[in-house]
């Protein structure tokens, strides 16, 4: 039995007797009772999308027309073409699905169905709206279906509407409250706050792209061993600031006077060389 006639099964209409106890007694004597006249019957199980199960349903505006005394007219939904080649036995069998109608132009009429086997032992359950329970059949077979090579290109474009139609519009709201109590401050308000006690001013730092004007080497050994003598640990970036001399120049003559601390407390730092040290010490003796 196709998957799609036990889908228009459910969704026929049941004959209602006109006496409500009568329907009431009914019910009871059927509480309980399964029909199992076609338990064995070879039913397909198929994971459809969306979009494919809708076109499976009856027409809205048909339903209504139709009395509970008059059979739904419903015909074929889809069609199922079974695809062999009888010079090799050895391919498995294609499956493919065409549907009769659709809801979007975009939406594809053509799927291929993956064949599968390999799933737990299912039957199909069906219930009246007398409440009669019925069992359609076994499951044999189960299919996923995807659409086929031929409408990919449809099928994208029902994706693009799909995420179009459920996609959240922008909207611009205007501030009326202008005041900026609840806004991040802009950097030039950062010039607004009042500077605290512990605020320590920072000394201004020249650009690299200024160039720094060389002294006379003998002027800067002499300013160099008064700053030794001001402090006996220097960094370098401490030496360029306090004597605004290229950054090179200072090395060339940190590598001569001093020597540079890679660890201990001192780390990073330089100090005079000790022959030197006791030559700036010898004056205050």
């Amino acid at each position: 039995m196709a998957p799609s006639q036990i889908a228009m099964e459910d969704q026929k209409p049941q004959r209602t007797s006109s006496t409500s106890n009568s329907g009431a007694n009914s019910n009871k004597n059927l509480r309980g009772h399964l029909e199992t006249s076609k338990a064995a019957e070879p039913v397909w199980l198929m994971k459809c999308p969306p979009n494919v199960a809708k076109s499976f349903k009856p027409d809205a505006a048909a339903d209504r027309s139709v009395t509970a005394e008059e059979p739904c007219p419903s015909g074929p939904v889809a069609k199922v073409i079974l695809s062999l080649d009888p010079l090799n036995s050895n391919n498995e069998p294609k499956f493919t699905m065409e549907l009769a109608a659709t809801e979007s132009a975009n939406t594809p009429k053509c799927y291929a169905l993956d064949m599968s086997r390999d799933f737990i032992p299912m039957s199909v359950f069906s219930e009246s709206s007398e409440g009669k329970l019925s069992v359609e059949g076994k499951i044999f077979n189960k299919f996923d279906m995807k659409p086929h090579d031929e409408n990919l290109e449809n099928y994208g474009k029902l994706c693009r509407e799909r995420t179009k139609k459920h996609m959240k519009s922008r909207k611009i709201q205007v501030i009326d409250n202008d005041n900026g109590a609840h806004m991040r401050p802009m950097p030039g308000m950062i010039g607004f706050v009042v500077p605290g006690p512990s605020d320590k001013k920072k000394a201004p730092t020249k650009g690299s792209e200024m160039k720094r004007t060389r002294r006379d080497r003998g002027e800067m050994e002499h300013i160099m061993f008064k700053l030794f003598e001001r402090q006996p640990n220097w960094t370098l970036r401490q030496l360029i600031q306090e004597t605004d001399q290229p950054e090179q120049f200072l090395k060339d003559i940190l590598k001569d006077l001093s020597v540079y601390n890679n660890k201990g407390a001192n780390q990073g730092t330089y100090e005079l060389k000790p022959e030197y040290r006791r030559t700036c010490q010898e004056p205050a003796h």
